[in-house]
């Protein structure tokens, strides 16, 4: 019944102090008011009697009274009314400053039961303070040749008001060269920059004055204006420059008074006035101001009174450096005030597991340790924490004992050492804390394979590499410790032309180089896949496996080939026919090559090395076709010697040289011709010695002729067949281009079988030459047979029967005269 009376009284109380601007929060015994602050002198801030279920006259009977919790009394209690009222003016802002919530604590104790109940008053703010800047007046130096858009920081303006009370804005006067950023910061706070817009001229005009105004947002809104002075200098391309962007310094609140507490120092790589720095304060207040002061000149910061933890226990602030024109830079600085208190809280560690292995269970206990504080009450009543982030947990044993077990499993390749830190804090006004670190390491298990950078790899290495030259290195990482990171390699098994893959590569076993156990050539094989086999020493071993691709590279170590025309072997050469009717461009032949290199060491170029006639024939550069370049001549001689010479592109180049014979004549019985009206024979001898050479040659190409027809008979048959399995549906893919033999094989075979004959007047120097098979086709002309497909057509036998005979001749060419 009591109980809901206090309740009803409770309501009762909350509406009467919304009516009276005060308003107060009932629950479990805690009381909450509210009042404004600057209130004058006894006003009321809330009805004590009423809270505690009381009549105004009881409270002198049972010893009401308030126990402040402060050194100040802002309230006091009206014995008559039973209300609890204002003992002065009281500030907000010099009792919490900027704090978001300003909280005054007290008790009130009833003495007849040695009760207490605990009140909170809130001091609600009001807009009584105008935004200041620290200085009325900013200088800032600005170089001439400053681009627009540069930003130069202005000195904040202070609002101890709180809310929409404090700073709200800031607004620059109207101008032609700057403008105003406003930069909020992350604790709120707004910082004003000075936005160059256009670019200043010294000479035009030396000095800018502006005015920066700070408006809060109160009704009426407050403001509170400084003036800014622009100087203009000349060019300085340096600024200071910290050594650190902050400074930070901890010490006790019972430092005596001028203590040097740090130096801040920035260096200026410029020379004379613009490298002479000074230093200043930039973000500050007032009342720290008081507290601290900085060096202009050395950057020594010390006190100018004493420090009091209780008033506050850190400071921040920022200081500038500026150099002789005006150029600065900003640091910020951090000075953490320590408690000076009776005692601490003491851990005492009774019982600790240094080493753990990785696979420990949860609940594991690792250490056993006791609390205590030598100070009683609520400054004796000692807690324990851990960081959150750990795998361990606390538990509470008996009495003040605690426990710290492991809360989930642990890895040791994540961290294998845990530095733990255990604070204990007692429950003062402020409370004293002490940190104990627990240092526990982690033994390691088999519990990771080695592991390869990337799963597959890819090597090149030239070909005609030495024999044991080290090609590449595998490396495995096994995050595991000791014998567990112990990494060996191995090659597998694999074959390369049934061939094992160890015949060809070997790797170290304890470092992973691979070495080449032969000479790579790439026209042999291009490329040798293999897979590589990291195992650890652990019980029982892992391992992994990577694949690695070794591609050889081409070298130029072959020289071209020529296949036409191929070389004799008794040292004659080939001879083609040019026609003295041929025109510039007229195609005589085509020197063909092929380079077993790849790439750019198989690209050929033909080129005219020598020729018995300069000028008289050309060789295309990229085909090797041997053209006339000029129309011929009747002072030509009949005989002329090429010599082509091909190379392919590598580097160095390689080549190979041909020597072709060409004689021009229109055909084989104008090449006898030309013989005959060389040289009549002076004598009978002479001319019986020529006439058994005709006969001779006459003999043999008879022979020759009987042979062609007989080979022409075979490859028609052949032929034939071809035709046949085609019919059959069966495919010519694989059957060799020299099987396909028509009219152009028989000419092939006629150059082929061809006899050089040189007749002099001399019979000591006249001779006869049977050279090796040259395939050039150009001594038969297009008139005497008309050329078909050999696959399509049959060839008409009678149709060249009339050229028998000048076959018989012609079986005689590529001849040499000598005079």
């Amino acid at each position: 019944m009591a109980a809901r009376q206090r309740d009803g009284d409770y309501r009762g109380f909350f509406l009467l102090s919304i009516l009276l601007g005060t308003w107060k929060e009932a629950w479990t015994g805690h009381i909450l008011y509210s009042v404004l602050e600057e209130t004058d002198k006894g006003s009321f801030v809330g009805n004590i009697a009423t809270d505690l279920g009381l009549q105004p006259q009881e409270l002198a009977g049972r010893g009401v009274r308030i126990v402040s919790r402060g050194r100040t009394q802002l309230f006091a209690l009206n014995p008559r009314s039973g209300s609890l009222v204002t003992t002065g003016r009281i500030d907000r802002e010099e009792l919490c400053a900027q704090s978001a919530r300003c909280l005054v604590n007290l008790n009130i104790l009833m003495e007849d039961k040695m009760n207490l109940y605990p009140i909170q008053v809130e001091i609600m703010d009001v807009n009584d303070n105008a935004p200041r800047f620290l200085t009325e007046e900013m200088n800032v130096k600005i170089v001439e040749n400053t681009a627009p858009g540069v930003r130069f920081p202005l000195n904040e303006a202070r609002d101890p008001d709180v809310g929409t009370n404090s700073l709200q804005s800031y607004q620059l006067n109207p101008n032609r060269h700057f403008s105003l950023v406003v930069q909020t910061g992350d604790d709120g706070t707004k910082y004003p920059e000075l936005v160059l817009d256009r670019v200043l001229d010294r000479e035009e005009e030396a000095v800018h004055h502006l005015l920066l105004t700070a408006s809060d947002g109160g009704s009426p809104p407050r403001s509170g204006t400084a003036r800014i002075r622009v100087t203009v200098v000349d060019v300085n391309d340096h600024a200071p420059v910290f050594f650190l962007p902050q400074y930070q310094v901890t010490v006790p609140e019972n430092v005596p008074v001028g203590t040097r507490l740090l130096a801040v120092n920035a260096t200026d790589l410029d020379e004379g006035v613009n490298g002479e720095v000074t230093y200043s304060f930039r973000k500050i207040t007032q009342k720290i101001l008081q507290i601290f002061q900085l060096n202009s000149h050395t950057g020594e910061l010390s006190t100018l009174e004493g420090l009091d933890y209780e008033d506050s226990g850190y400071y921040e602030m920022e200081v500038q450096a500026q150099d002789g024109p005006g150029s600065m830079t900003r640091a910020k600085v951090l000075i953490t005030i320590l408690d000076v208190n009776d005692n601490a809280p003491e851990v005492t560690v009774t019982s600790v597991s240094s080493s753990i292995p990785e696979d420990t269970p949860p609940g594991t206990v690792i250490a056993l340790f006791y609390l205590q504080d030598r100070d009683s009450g609520k400054n004796g009543e000692v807690t324990c924490t851990i960081s959150e982030n750990l795998p361990f947990k606390l538990e509470r044993s008996i009495d003040n004992y605690y426990r710290l077990v492991t809360a989930e499993n642990l890895d040791r390749e994540k961290l294998s050492v845990y530095n733990i830190t255990l604070k204990a804090t007692d429950g003062g006004t402020p409370p004293l804390s002490t940190e104990t670190h627990i240092l526990v390491n982690v033994a390691d298990t088999n519990d990771n394979p080695p592991a390869f950078p990337h799963s597959s790899y890819s090597v090149f290495i030239p070909e005609n590499n030495p024999r044991g030259a080290s090609i590449f290195s595998v490396t495995a990482h096994d995050p595991d410790s000791d014998e567990n990171a112990h990494v060996t390699y191995s090659l597998s098994e694999d074959t390369l032309q049934d061939v094992s893959i160890s015949s060809y590569v070997s790797i170290n076993s304890d470092t992973g180089v691979l070495y080449a156990l032969h000479s790579f050539d790439y026209e042999q094989f291009r490329d040798l896949r293999l897979r590589v086999t990291a195992h650890d020493s652990g019980d029982p071993p892992l391992s992994s496996n990577m694949s690695l691709s070794i591609f050889v590279l081409d070298q130029n170590d072959n020289p071209p080939e020529i296949l036409y025309p191929s070389l004799p072997t008794d040292g004659s050469t080939g001879v083609e026919l040019a026609p003295r009717s041929a025109e510039p461009g007229y195609l005589v032949t085509k020197v063909v090559a092929v380079d077993r290199d790849s790439g750019q060491n198989a690209w050929l170029s033909y080129r005219l090395l020598k020729a018995s006639e300069p000028g008289l024939f050309t060789v295309g550069l990229h085909t090797g076709e041997v053209r006339t370049a000029r129309a011929l001549l009747d002072r030509d001689a009949l005989k002329q010697s090429l010599v082509v010479v091909v190379q392919d592109h590598g580097q160095p180049p390689l080549s190979a040289t041909v020597t072709l014979t060409v004689a021009v004549a229109d055909s084989i019985p104008d090449v006898l011709a030309d013989l005959g009206s060389i040289r009549t024979p002076a004598n009978s001898d002479d001319s019986d010695l020529t006439l058994y050479l005709v006969v001779a040659v006459a003999a043999v190409s008879c022979i020759f002729l009987a042979f062609v027809i007989v080979l022409l008979a075979l490859r028609v048959r052949r032929w034939h067949k071809s035709r046949l399995l085609q019919a059959s549906g069966s495919g010519l893919g694989g059957v060799p281009a020299s099987h396909f033999v028509g009219v152009d094989g028989v000419r092939a075979f006629l150059q082929t079988y061809s006899h050089e004959v040189s007749l002099t007047a001399d019979s000591r120097k006249s001779h006869l030459i049977f050279p090796q098979p040259n395939y050039a086709d150009t001594l038969l002309s297009q008139e005497s047979c008309e050329k078909k497909d050999p696959l399509l057509t049959s060839i008409d036998f009678q149709q060249c029967t009339d050229e028998a005979q000048s076959i018989q001749v012609r079986s005689v060419f590529h001849l040499s005269l000598y005079c």
